[in-house]
């Protein structure tokens, strides 16, 4: 079969790609900016890549086009589409239909941590022998892929809840249908597509819905939003996690001793402990998306026991709280955060991590809700736990960050020039600042210039 994907470059659809090709089919593709590494990564599947969306690339005849979420009406390959009879499908009605169908589907859906923890679980069951599936929306360092077809019948899917295409408004979740499903967290988010957070639970619960009562829904016990969308019906058993320990949490955590940044503790399951977890993340978020991953790889035949020794060797996600360099003690990480409430658990753990060593946060507002200003009022709060705020803020971005982060005083700095922003933040630092550059792009390569800066900067003292 041949399967021509529009917007193939983005992360999920080119993980589809990358399962259609692994499936058999010959696959076709186009974006437009298509550059490296995801270019590379797609030309070495042996996908031919089209720039743009002429109605051109429709002839030949392709068996099937998939369209991904960054099409519109009026772009010209698709205003073509909709005029044949070519068979069209979304990027998850694809997935569900030639991939999904048949296997034990774990879906993990959420606000936050959906990556990390469907890599996570991932890992587990790989380590625990069972050759998972898996479409993950970000690069799991225990593997080479983001997207494999693995051996049956497990399928590990991160669960996103943004709409599937133009022709269809639903998230895509609800095509998966999950026998295992993570419930990480629910917050308001996308405020492109939702209205509010009401319209996020009610696609929460469709989702809710589609799962079996042979099933099991792992869900985060202390969540208010989570509790709101379960009421709603649910008809699957359930097993609450929280590392805090909230009300109704089968799963909690309990760190081990002097430790307090989520590097290490005990897992428990009611008053049971299965062991003690020793791991390179830290934060009391990723302490949730362990025992998350922990629950729904035992509903799926992996001992907890067994479960906890894979988390020893979990090495990361790309771009969560990534060490991108360390240059004269000076650390640079890359963090995807763009909500407040991922801005404010990544600082804490760090903090907790660091004790009283100097953290430097460097924020771009990039996603469309952060863009929007929805979270202008929550901004300042978030940075709670850092000692200098800088925050880039682009000409078109059509809010004053300069009053969110007011209440920041001396500790908050704006700059609306990138070239700038490196220059004063590089001219700044000392030895020991831990500098969390975090963005949901790849904002202008900040990393690699304030690594180049402190580089040039150490190369001239020893000149003296």
């Amino acid at each position: 079969m041949h399967v021509h994907i529009l917007g193939i470059a983005g992360t999920f659809m080119a993980g589809v790609a990358a399962l259609a090709k692994a499936a058999g089919h010959r696959v076709t593709g186009s974006d437009q900016n298509v550059y490296p590494p995801m270019s590379t990564q797609l030309q070495a599947l042996g996908i031919e890549l089209i720039e743009g969306f002429a109605a051109s690339q429709l002839t030949p005849r392709p068996d099937v086009v998939v369209v991904g979420n960054v099409m519109t009406r009026g772009q010209p390959v698709i205003e073509a589409l909709l005029e044949s009879d070519i068979p069209q499908s979304s990027g998850p009605e694809w997935l569900a239909r030639e991939i999904l169908k048949g296997r034990w589907v774990l879906a993990v859906a959420g606000t936050h941590g959906k990556t990390t923890t469907a890599s996570v679980l991932a890992w587990i069951l790989e380590h625990a022998g069972r050759a998972p599936g898996f479409l993950i929306g970000g690069a799991p360092a225990n593997f080479a892929a983001s997207a494999r077809l693995g051996r049956a019948p497990f399928f590990v899917i991160e669960a996103d809840e943004y709409d599937t295409a133009f022709f269809d408004k639903r998230a895509k979740f609800v095509h998966y249908r999950p026998r295992t499903l993570v419930l990480n967290n629910l917050e308001f988010d996308h405020a492109d597509i939702y209205e509010n957070v009401a319209a996020i639970e009610r696609q929460f619960h469709h989702l809710v819905r589609t799962v079996p009562g042979s099933g099991r829904i792992i869900w985060n016990a202390a969540d208010a939003h989570l509790a709101q969308t379960l009421a709603m019906g649910c008809w699957t058993p359930r097993e609450g996690f929280s590392g805090a320990g909230a009300v109704g949490a089968l799963w909690t955590s309990r760190p081990a001793p002097g430790v307090t940044d989520g590097s290490s503790f005990d897992v428990l399951e009611g008053a049971t402990s299965h062991g003690r977890v020793q791991w390179s993340l830290i934060g009391a978020h990723n302490v949730d998306n362990a025992l998350a991953a922990l629950a729904a790889a035992r509903h799926a035949g992996v001992p907890v026991a067994q479960g906890i020794e894979a988390l020893r060797t979990f090495r990361g996600v790309a771009r969560r709280m990534q060490v991108r360099g360390e240059v004269a003690g000076i650390v640079i990480y890359d963090d995807f955060a763009h909500h407040p409430t991922a801005i404010q658990t990544t600082l804490a753990g760090l903090r907790a991590r660091v004790n009283g060593a100097r953290i430097i946060a460097v924020l771009e507002p990039r996603s469309q809700t952060m863009r929007m200003g929805v979270h202008r009022d929550a901004l300042a709060p978030a940075f709670a736990a850092a000692d200098e705020v800088w925050v880039y803020a682009p000409p078109d971005l059509g809010w004053d960050v300069q009053a969110a982060i007011a209440a920041l005083g001396e500790r908050g700095h704006l700059r609306r020039d990138l070239d700038a922003l490196s220059a004063d933040l590089a001219g700044g630092l000392r030895p020991g600042d831990q500098v969390v550059v975090m963005s949901n792009g790849s904002f202008g390569g900040l990393h690699g210039r304030l690594l180049a800066a402190l580089q040039a900067r150490l190369a001239g003292a020893a000149d003296v």
